[in-house]
């Protein structure tokens, strides 16, 4: 592994350090020994996915600097941005072909199991006839195929569409070239007919390829050949400054024009002839700012995180059965319970359910008068948006704070905003120049002559999909003191000139670096008295120069700081005189560990928080984030045990060092892998 560069020797380059972080989503795909064998194949589409995404971001930022002509140092720790663009092509060129020995290794393990991915080569006469029946039917109806000339100007490709270039020599020995759509509609993995325990597949690349002659029949070629390319094109938004158009028009026509931004990066495969290479790279207007990656003969292998399941479960991780919570019934009353005591709801490994019947429950108790909550990501079909228009027309007073500006799933977000402005929700769409990243949720009930607040908070989005797969904390409340900052906030939405004041959550943009700062002073207080110093912290990513500095003085103090970052992680852990007392794990497996957790020692009687923020700038400074503290005894503890849980994992847990060269952690202690330990402690709690 590429060693990371460091800013000023007190960094790790942010982008860096996120190659850094794929490369341990690379290392699940290798893992024989630990990682069932398609799981191992969805791994290598999660990796490829995440690339597409950290080209079309961060890649495109960078080299937004670059053809503004500016150098980028300050803007980039200490590297200039034209030297970081070469840094990042020349790791990714060995991360890639790293996941290409991986996939040749699966594809052996693959066969040994009686599963065959065969390509036009390996075609029998039997699944020469199924595929043509196939071609036919389902494939060519929907082809788009583009015949390319001198004279006609290559149209826009699409952001992360996948094409077969195609070269014929002609009869007169000419060359016409050509590209075929790979349709994101297609599956890109046909399963043939099985011959007795054999399975057969066969990628809708090379179904094309077999079809060749289908598709330009009416050429008179020599011969044919037809290779894969790729384009990735700046993902950022940009807007129209129209005042005539909606919030959401404006939203909407970004997420459009996001198919023909500015190309950032062109991979193609690197058997292809030179001449046709030459081609297309004159056609597309790539040059050399832009990430050209030689690669093999499948891109989008983020596909692979569709791989079938043909039947093998042996081949698969093991389904859960997501648990309930101890005390909260899905057939009772979630107020009643609530009204008693709070209760801490951890996804995947209990049933996200219960957000979705609070909601439910507050469609349609005539006693609950209003509805306030914020929205992030919503999954494809949301049962979250369904209730929430439910109680709207019951006729609740219901308040959405939405962002539209959720990358890459504005989308789902739009069309679910429009549907909800429909049936009469109140729609808010975030603050001027920032996102609203919080999770929160507030209820209004009337109880005898007053009005009762009832919510929950959560560390992850009000999203059924990814409940099942990110791990995320949400604390359900009637805490007054909680839910009237909560509140508040809503307030701020509406009159955002004004700053409020809370009294328990911390928030930003306006709080949280002056809040962390004065726990991170408590315990380095009490490190120079002699006491424990101690804080232990849990979150996807740390790049705040600021929050890193933070930590680096406490650790001199003598505060021990214990770190599980899934993420990007700029922090250095382990330099004598700066941060010798910090360790920093990185867990990645199974689920997506997405819960941020902050944990200050505070003399023995810990201050917790679980929080909508990473701690970078962006969190920091440009959201509206809240974190919020838990109050309840056993959910103190409850968390501390299950920060323990993952601290204590020697299966998945990377050590975070100076090389950043994502060793697992090997010791002598009993084996935790943390994520499976997880589900056994909640599984524990319920028998207990």
């Amino acid at each position: 592994m590429t060693k990371p560069e460091l800013q000023d020797n007190n960094y790790v380059n942010r982008e860096i350090s996120w190659l850094q972080f794929n490369a341990r989503v690379l290392q699940e795909a290798s893992d024989e020994k630990n990682v069932p064998l398609i799981e191992r194949l969805r791994f290598l589409g999660i990796f490829s996915n995440n690339l597409d995404e950290f080209f079309k971001v961060r890649y495109a930022t960078v080299k937004r600097i670059v053809d503004a002509g500016k150098g980028g140092k300050n803007a980039l720790g200490g590297i200039k941005a034209k030297e970081l663009l070469e840094i990042i092509t020349q790791i990714v060129i060995k991360q890639q072909s790293k996941s290409l020995e991986i996939l040749s290794t699966i594809h052996q393990r693959l066969e040994d199991e009686n599963i065959y991915i065969i390509d036009e080569t390996q075609i029998d006469k039997a699944q020469h006839d199924f595929i043509k029946k196939y071609f036919l039917t389902h494939v060519s109806p929907a082809l788009v195929t583009i015949i390319l000339n001198d004279s006609v100007v290559l149209p826009n490709l699409k952001d992360s569409g996948a094409y077969l270039a195609v070269r014929m020599v002609m009869s007169n020995d000419e060359r016409q070239f050509a590209l075929i759509e790979i349709p994101k509609t297609f599956n890109r993995f046909v399963e043939l007919p099985k011959e007795g325990e054999k399975s057969y597949l066969i990628m809708i690349d090379d179904l094309l390829r077999h079809c060749l002659s289908d598709i330009f029949n009416i050429f008179d070629y020599k011969s044919i050949s037809a290779h894969m390319i790729k384009i990735t094109r700046d993902g950022e938004l940009d807007f129209e400054s129209d005042l005539s158009k909606s919030f959401i028009e404006k939203i909407s026509d970004s997420v459009k024009h996001r198919q023909i931004g500015e190309p950032v990066r062109f991979v193609y495969d690197k058997t292809i002839d030179k001449e046709t290479l030459e081609y297309l790279m004159t056609k597309m207007g790539i040059d050399d700012t832009d990430s050209i990656i030689p690669g093999g003969r499948y891109h989008n292998r983020r596909d692979y995180m569709g791989f079938p399941s043909l039947g093998r479960n042996d081949l698969l991780y093991d389904k859960i059965e997501a648990l309930p919570i101890k005390g909260l019934s899905l057939e009772a009353s979630i107020f009643e319970a609530i009204k008693q005591k709070d209760y801490l709801l951890q996804a995947p490994y209990q049933t996200f359910s219960y957000v979705v019947k609070f909601l439910r429950e507050a469609a349609l108790d005539p006693n609950v008068k209003t509805i306030k909550i914020t929205i992030y990501r919503l999954a494809q079909i949301s049962h979250i948006a369904s209730s929430l228009i439910n109680a709207a027309v019951n006729g609740k007073s219901v308040t959405v704070s939405i962002e539209l500006r959720a990358r890459f799933d504005e989308q789902a977000n739009i069309d679910y905003a429009q549907q909800m402005e429909d049936e009469g929700v109140n729609l808010i769409f975030g603050v001027a120049g920032l996102k609203v990243h919080s999770k929160m949720c507030v209820i209004e009930r009337e109880e005898g002559k007053k009005l009762k607040r009832y919510g929950f908070i959560s560390t992850g989005n009000f999203n059924e999909s990814t409940a099942k797969i990110y791990t995320d904390y949400t604390l359900f409340t009637s805490d007054q003191r909680i839910l009237k900052d909560v509140n508040k906030i809503f307030s701020f939405f509406e009159t955002n000139y004004k700053i409020f004041t809370y009294k328990h959550l911390i928030t930003s943009p306006h709080y949280t670096q002056k809040a962390i700062f004065k726990l991170i002073d408590a315990e380095i207080e009490s490190a120079k008295n002699g006491d424990l110093g101690c804080i232990r912290l849990k979150m996807n990513s740390i790049s705040s120069y600021k929050m890193i500095d933070k930590l680096y003085e406490a650790s001199r103090a003598g505060v021990k700081i214990q770190m599980i970052v899934r993420g990007i992680c700029c922090l250095i852990p382990g330099i004598e005189g700066m941060s010798e007392n910090i360790e920093v794990i990185s867990v990645v497996d199974k689920f997506l560990e997405h819960s941020r957790v902050y944990i200050f020692g505070n003399n023995g009687n810990s201050k917790i928080y679980i929080s909508s923020a990473d701690w970078m700038t962006r969190n920091i400074d440009n959201r509206v984030e809240v974190s919020c503290p838990i109050y309840d005894e056993d959910i103190k503890q409850e968390i501390i045990e299950t920060f323990n849980i993952s601290w204590s994992d020697n299966v998945k847990a990377r050590l975070l060092g100076e090389s950043q060269e994502n060793n697992y952690r090997i010791n002598d202690n009993e084996k935790v892998r943390s994520q499976f330990a997880m589900y056994d402690y909640y599984l524990k709690k319920l028998e207990g």
